[in-house]
């Protein structure tokens, strides 16, 4: 028989884990500081507590077990307790509780497996990691946009540049505005890759974002490939999602029709994240409906923003700063018109609907014949403090022409902007993406919910609120074409029931005149126009 003393061995300590784990709530400290009987393993009475091995056939716990130090050993072992009063504990123990040397063998070969075992699933972790890094990644990302739009007050001239009839108003609708789904990830070792196709007429989708790029290239730059925004026109350039208004300004839109064109960008930023650029070469003809490019010459522009946030608060967590960008674009397109045979469309056209997903875009020069080319200058300020923002935006457009088509040929010069100031009550601020230069998605404090809580009443969170004023101006008209020339006041508000969703309210008051180039084939005597009232709400939520 063998006397069993408290150093035990690092296996004798992983054996007494193993059979601490086996007794599950079962293997708690008796008042002698001796585990739980565990059943069913070494026997009935199989004591799992302080075992060393020895020479010897058996091993028998039936010696006192003496300790120099009760405080130490207690500790280091965690298996006999002691008090202030005693140096030692007995553990007097029968011959009915001996342990065969054979199982105790046999269970610290159990425990060596274990280890073994444990050791082999670490290293094959450690070998898909690496696997993983050797292959494409893919992410899902969509967005559900659903309007409510009601044409309140509309004047005959309105009603004709939305229908063509003066008599019959615009009609208030339910729409789908947005119904997206995107595919993006990373191909080792730089590349990159984006699909997004929305599906807000299930007839016909509509192909968005769509491209390949290889990333982390010097200078902190990205090279994208394919179907993408021009750079132009902060409000485009931000996300539906993070928007503080349902539709964007006036300008905005007509300068850079659907923003997306098949074209070639670099996009980059300096190591303080101070400055940012973006640069190059688009296709003028939008793909979006068929995907493809056909004709006999190839119409494009140049392109290029350069933005900076010569303040930004660091210590508030960006609460506040400042944004500024130039923009502009050269453009070369075909002046040839509906009296060519080609088959795309490269024209020259500004248009836009009144900030209202109406039928009709209100504000339109129609297809300009004789136009060899245009340049635009756009500025944008963007001022950020705490709850308090106030962004604008102006954007010229210069066009070249011949005469065609009954058309005069003189040079024309379109132009327009917006100005906004939002608030929010409740104390939040729009966050700044300083590496794109564009805003990012707002957090409320709370979420909003409603719920029974188990111990009685409810609870509820209130969200986020803010409220905006807009103004805008937009001039289409000069010389003989007669594209609109007016303005809108907008009244928005944004309740965010959580970072991912939200429900705005937009009440738009405006009015246009020398308006109708687009649904007239040449040169028009006068314009039309009137003033028009509208409320529109947008239920939204991503993922």
């Amino acid at each position: 028989m063998l006397s069993l003393s408290l150093g035990c061995s690092r296996h004798a300590r992983l054996a007494m884990a193993l059979l601490a784990c086996l007794g599950g709530n079962r293997a708690f400290a008796d008042e002698n500081g001796l585990p739980e009987p565990v059943p069913g393993l070494f026997g009935p009475r199989f004591h799992a507590a302080m075992l060393e091995t020895r020479p010897s056939t058996s091993v028998v716990l039936n010696e006192p077990i003496e300790a120099e130090d009760p405080d130490a050993d207690s500790a280091e072992s965690g298996l006999v307790e002691s008090d202030a009063h005693s140096q030692s504990s007995d553990v007097m123990l029968s011959q009915d509780d001996m342990v065969p040397s054979e199982e105790y063998e046999k269970l610290l070969e159990r425990v060596g497996d274990l280890e073994s075992s444990w050791q082999k699933h670490q290293e094959k972790l450690e070998e898909e990691s690496v696997a993983k890094k050797k292959k494409p990644t893919m992410k899902i990302n969509g967005r559900v946009h659903l309007d409510n739009w009601n044409f309140l007050d509309s004047d005959p001239g309105v009603n004709y540049l939305e229908s063509g009839n003066p008599a019959v108003n615009p009609q208030d609708r339910w729409d789908f505005r947005r119904l997206r789904l995107s595919f993006s990830g990373e191909v080792p070792h730089n590349m990159l890759y984006r699909i997004q196709v929305d599906f807000n007429n299930p007839n016909s989708p509509e192909l968005k974002d769509a491209y390949l790029g290889w990333n982390n290239l010097p200078n902190n730059q990205t090279l994208l490939l394919g179907n993408q925004k021009r750079p132009i026109g902060l409000d485009h350039l931000n996300s539906s999602r993070h928007n503080l208004f349902i539709e964007r300004p006036l300008a905005v839109e007509a300068f850079n029709e659907d923003a997306r064109r098949l074209g070639l960008c670099m996009y980059g930023f300096t190591d303080d994240e101070m400055i940012n650029w973006r640069y190059g070469a688009f296709l003028l003809e939008n793909i979006s409906n068929d995907g493809r490019y056909r004709g006999d010459s190839t119409e494009a522009g140049l392109y290029g923003r350069l933005a900076a946030s010569p303040w930004y608060d660091e210590t508030s967590g960006g609460r506040g700063y400042w944004h500024c960008a130039v923009a502009g674009s050269a453009n070369h397109t075909d002046g040839d018109g509906t009296i060519d045979t080609d088959s795309n469309h490269n024209e020259a056209r500004f248009r836009t609907r009144p900030e209202a997903r109406s039928s009709s875009r209100w504000w339109d020069t129609g297809r300009i014949l004789g136009a060899e080319g245009y340049q635009q200058l756009a500025f944008e300020s963007m001022l950020n403090i705490g709850a308090f923002q106030l962004t604008g935006e102006y954007i010229n457009t210069w066009m070249q022409r011949d005469p065609l088509g009954g058309f005069n040929g003189s040079g024309l010069h379109f132009h327009g902007g917006y100005l906004f100031a939002n608030y929010f009550l409740t104390g939040e601020h729009v966050p700044l993406d300083r590496v794109s230069g564009t805003i990012d998605r707002v957090k409320p404090f709370e979420n909003f919910f409603l719920v029974e809580r188990l111990s009685g009443g409810r609870g509820n969170g209130w969200g986020a609120l803010s409220m905006g004023l807009r103004g805008d101006y937009l001039d289409l008209s000069d010389s003989d074409i007669r594209g609109g020339q007016g303005y809108t006041v907008t009244a928005g508000m944004n309740w965010y029931w959580t970072a991912y969703s939200k429900v705005q309210m937009n009440y738009i008051a405006g009015s246009i005149e020398d308006a109708g180039q687009g649904q007239a084939a040449g040169p028009l005597p006068a314009g039309v126009g009137g003033d028009f009232t509208i409320l529109g709400f947008r239920y939204m939520i991503d993922f």
